[in-house]
């Protein structure tokens, strides 16, 4: 049987996942009336949730004499170690474009990465149907795209296709019979090259993806370089510089067939296959013949920009919400993460029962604190600092550099400019996106940005649709403002009272409701003014016998101010942290006791001095 690899790629929320799902429904590999989750590929509680893609998947689809394994890949740039490492496993690619949207940032983004690596494009504008779509010019769009990331003639020479994935169907024209996904399976059979591969040499694969089963160990992902292998046959891993990492037996040799992973006997160059057997062996490892002794290379990933630490949770109410602890589980938890993931780096620092993880952006460090607390961690998570470094020849000071681009109805640009402005950032480019609506493009610090998205919906009444990447490393920027206001901290221990909070509502917005528990430490609410003030939230009412008018007025709180994980990590200042566990999210102080928080504020100020 023939066999085809390609990658879909694509801004998050243009199609790409119901697109895979419809080609599995046409080609047979799923039956019409199989019962299957609306976008298999996205099968994380996360993912559905969130609508994105987090982790790449892959599927294989058969088609008349041909194998089509496709590769669903994330869209978010937060998430595009999976995107590099993925694209060296295919030969072509699948460029997803929403009709009306046209190419977006994350689009430019993968896109760059699948160009530079040669591979030729096929270009599907999707969402067809839409009542807004403006396909022909999206196609411009993309040519020019394509061209400004300085594709060559043969891959700006590329197919196009107009599709609805959600109706199923593709066409050479947007007017077209509209029927079924046929002319996409025979322009990927067409466009794309079959493998390259050496089937004749010693076997050789580079992992591309790990991830841990509990009943097959760790499982290694990859696509056959050169060779076959079978299960059961001895070969060695070997790290970037050639040395040998364990030499072991195949336990298990697995395939992918639909939506499973099928265990088969032997698999031949070209194929995508996974391996269980191994015990040390990594992403960006080579897995060989034991005659094999030069590693693959492996791609160069972008670096981390932002870090956040990860504490073991030391508040009153530890152990009341989570089952797991301990600094020792949450550094093995961060360990496993970082093999399988090389965009995340985990330091520990010395001294301290604390870890630092350094990632892409907010999201994927986000997604991996959710992921934690649904597995019953309790953590303290610090605010997030930008990597910076230090020009070698200057001596200069340099910071992460991100490309904003923000959609936004007209009358709201003005608000936009100024608050990208206040954050160091710089207006690049401004032109009409159609609907009454502007597109923005700016460079701005990845420090700048960090909590925008909550103060640009509110600037716009929700209006507004950023998206970010990251652009390049520049000389520092300057000092930005912070958080302008102080917060509400509770001076004891028990739960939140009614009637306290009612009558500290005038002090400013509270981030509680009645009933709640709270300790010393812990911040309840948002002060009107600039400094912190210590309050008491358990105070009640004085009983009396005194009845007079107005003096039993009942108790009507305002809805407390609920923040979302993400919001609460960009809210805190640097004194300050945020309690996760499974049921809850809070913020507290760094330092509980007040007196102690007196003594750091005196050091530090005299430190400053």
């Amino acid at each position: 049987m023939k066999l085809r690899n390609i990658a879909i790629i694509a801004h998050v929320d243009h199609g790409k996942t119901t697109l895979v799902d419809s080609l599995l429904f046409q080609s047979g590999t799923l039956r019409a009336n199989q019962r299957v989750a609306e976008r298999a590929l996205d099968s994380g509680d996360l993912e559905r949730e969130r609508g994105i893609t987090i982790l790449s998947k892959c599927t294989s689809v058969a088609w008349r004499d041909l194998r089509i394994n496709i590769v669903d890949t994330p869209g978010h740039a937060d998430f595009g170690a999976e995107v590099e490492r993925i694209l060296s496993m295919v030969d072509g690619v699948l460029v997803l474009v929403d009709a009306a949207e046209g190419p977006m940032p994350q689009t430019k983004f993968v896109t760059a990465k699948a160009l530079g690596l040669g591979l030729r494009p096929i270009v599907v504008i999707n969402k067809v149907d839409r009542p807004d779509a403006r396909p022909w010019q999206a196609h411009e769009e993309v040519f020019d795209l394509f061209s400004a990331l300085d594709a060559d003639e043969a891959q700006l020479d590329f197919p196009v296709l107009f599709a609805s994935a959600k109706q199923g169907w593709a066409d050479l024209e947007p007017d077209g019979p509209r029927k079924d996904l046929t002319p996409l399976f025979e322009i990927v059979a067409r466009h794309v090259p079959p493998p390259e591969a050496e089937p004749d040499a010693p076997f050789a694969m580079l992992v591309t993806t790990l991830e841990a089963d509990p009943f097959l160990g760790r499982v290694l992902t990859g696509r056959i370089h050169s060779g076959a292998i079978r299960a059961n046959t001895k070969i060695r891993a070997l790290d970037r510089a050639g040395e040998i990492i364990e030499e072991t037996r195949v336990t298990k040799l697995l395939a992918f067939r639909g939506l499973k992973r099928s265990a088969i006997e032997e698999a031949h160059a070209g194929d995508i296959v996974a391996l269980a057997g191994f015990e040390r062996a990594s992403v960006a490892d080579t897995l060989a013949d034991p005659s094999v002794t030069r590693a693959m290379a492996a791609e160069p990933v972008d670096p981390p920009t932002l870090a956040v630490s990860f504490l073991a949770n030391d508040s009153p109410l530890a152990g009341t919400e989570g089952s797991r602890l301990t600094s020792r589980e949450i550094r093995a938890r961060l360990r496993r993460e970082a093999e399988s993931n090389i965009a995340i780096r985990v330091t520990e620092k010395d001294g301290e029962d604390s870890f630092e993880v350094a990632g892409r952006g907010e999201l994927q460090l986000g997604v991996l604190i959710e992921t934690m607390r649904r597995e019953g961690f309790e953590l303290c998570i610090g605010r997030p600092r930008v990597l910076q470094r230090t020009d070698p020849e200057s001596g200069r000071i340099l910071e992460p550099i991100e490309e904003v681009q923000i959609d936004v109805d007209e009358e709201f640009t003005g608000a936009v400019v100024e608050g990208i402005a206040k954050r160091r950032g710089e207006l690049m480019d401004m032109r009409p996106s159609g609907g009454g609506r502007t597109r923005l493009l700016f460079h701005a610090p990845s420090r700048g940005l960090i909590g925008y998205n909550g103060e640009l919906l509110t600037a716009t009444r929700g209006s507004a649709v950023m998206n970010r990447i990251y652009h390049c490393y520049q000389p520092h920027k300057g000092d930005i403002a912070g958080r302008r206001t102080g917060v509400l901290i509770s001076n004891g221990e028990g739960k939140s009272v009614a009637f306290a909070l009612w009558n500290l509502e005038e002090r400013g917005p509270m981030f509680i409701g009645a009933s709640e528990p709270v300790y010393g430490g812990m911040v309840i609410g948002q002060h009107t003014r600039g400094s912190d003030l210590i309050v008491n939230p358990l105070k009640t009412k004085q009983l009396t016998n005194i009845r007079a008018a107005g003096s039993d007025e009942a108790v009507r709180l305002t809805t407390p101010r609920r923040m979302s994980l993400e919001q609460a990590i960009a809210y805190i200042d640097s004194d300050e942290l945020v309690e996760v566990t499974p049921k809850s999210v809070r913020i507290r102080k760094r330092l509980l006791d007040p007196h102690a928080r007196k003594r750091a504020a005196r050091a530090e100020a005299e430190a400053a001095d």
